[in-house]
């Protein structure tokens, strides 16, 4: 088990831990600015500012949550028995929130996580970071139980689907996205988690919590990731309240000192990955079409996004 002060990895942000936020406390005189070694200064950034805000709030949370499962019954909050052995896998064109939102999913569910399409750079970075081991592709585990039940997560639409998906055997959602076009439709009530939060790992590790299940230091650290990631470090448009929450109690579980470095570490990985890529593979490398019908127009328009580092 994990203790306060103990290195749990060869990086610098994990090497004091204090809820992502003990090395502000190293600051300088003005309480704003850092002091690395050497005595290079910097001012502190938003993501260290978010989470040394909800430091004690995220150690209480952390502090409550039981060190191993209990095998003592309980009445719980709703755990939909549907999602209980499913298999979890994000959309195509995989990112980090699909890849670490399914493998926590998956422990919460004490289910199976499985790959879209191939993973990129940035999720290749988090795997190894926390010594987690990369799931199957859906292929492969479809192939061994072709009726698997499956759980979408990070998506809803059709077109975003791997086509290996009996959508029959479709028997959850977890998302952070709008309902559009070409939402999967079904012939049975399934389980639903729709949330307007930046990240769907937020979702994710917010049921940890309201079910006082305390995920691994590997799955806290993927879902750490993957909401730094999904929310462009706490700065997109659709960060949240409960996007900063779980980041401060994601850092005290998992460890995590330095926070900042943290995500330039796995935003530097990031950038390798783009800028090897194409004009045509930059735009098509998150594009999400949907169709339209007016008076003046019918049919679909694709909106793509980069973001940069």
């Amino acid at each position: 088990m994990l203790k306060r002060g103990h290195s749990v990895g060869f990086l610098g942000y994990r090497e004091h831990h204090g809820g992502g936020a003990e090395a502000l406390r190293l600051a300088g005189p003005d309480n704003k600015t850092k002091q690395y070694d050497g005595g290079v200064l910097r001012k502190r950034t938003q993501v260290e500012a978010d989470v040394l805000a909800r430091e004690k709030a995220a150690q209480e949370l952390a502090d409550a949550l039981p060190e191993e499962s209990s095998t003592i019954p309980t009445i719980n909050l709703f755990l939909p028995e549907a999602l209980k052995d499913a298999v979890f896998v994000g959309h195509l064109v995989t990112d980090l929130d699909s890849v670490g939102g399914a493998i926590g999913a998956a422990a919460l569910y004490n289910g199976k996580a499985a790959l879209a399409s191939e993973i990129n750079s940035e999720t290749a970075f988090a795997l190894d970071e926390w010594g987690v081991d990369k799931p199957p592709t859906i292929e492969e585990v479809l192939k061994e139980n072709p009726d698997a039940k499956i759980c979408l997560v990070d998506h809803q639409q059709t077109s975003q689907m791997n086509p290996a998906i009996n959508p029959d055997n479709v028997v959850g959602v977890i998302d952070h996205h709008a309902l559009q076009s070409k939402t999967i439709v079904t012939d049975r009530p399934i389980y639903i988690d729709i949330r307007p939060w930046g990240s769907m790992s937020t979702i994710i590790s917010h049921t940890f919590l309201t079910h006082q299940k305390r995920p691994s230091v590997g799955v806290a650290g993927m879902l750490l990731c993957a909401i730094l990631s999904d929310t462009l470090n706490l700065q997109g448009p659709t960060t949240t309240e409960w996007d900063r929450l779980m980041v401060a109690t994601l850092s005290e579980i998992a460890a995590v000192d330095d926070i900042q470095f943290l995500a330039s570490q796995q935003f530097k990985e990031k950038s390798k990955e783009l800028a090897g890529l194409s004009a045509h593979g930059l735009v098509n490398g998150d594009q999400k079409c949907f169709s339209f019908s007016t008076e003046t127009f019918t049919g679909d328009v694709g909106f793509a996004v980069v973001e940069t580092t």
